[in-house]
């Protein structure tokens, strides 16, 4: 089953909530998303201060890009975990015959 992109970009989320600050490849690897689809899905999680790019200074001067949740995308996460439940209830609600209302 395919996930729609609201989905990719919540288990993007999911993924650096639970592991923290990670370079591009291990979230591709986490988050089970291609390379260039996560580059785009990431672009728009940045522009929404959802996700922010971190540069970490490694030996030798080398400069790693690793992304972070904000704040914002913390709460974005919460939020859609509470709209989510909600609408699991509903659609249990959804499925008992109405002859037994």
């Amino acid at each position: 089953m395919r996930r729609s992109k609201l989905e990719m970009h919540v288990d993007i989320l999911k993924v650096l909530v639970r592991h923290g600050p990670l370079k591009l490849t291990h979230i591709m690897y986490k988050a089970n998303v291609n390379c260039s689809v996560l580059k785009q899905y990431l672009d728009f999680l940045v522009q929404q201060n959802l996700v922010e790019e971190q540069a970490l200074h490694k030996k030798r001067n080398k400069i790693r890009v690793v992304y972070a949740i904000t704040e914002r995308g913390r709460t974005v996460l919460k939020h859609f975990r509470e709209v989510n439940s909600a609408l699991h209830i509903t659609e249990e609600a959804n499925k008992i015959p109405a002859s037994l209302y």
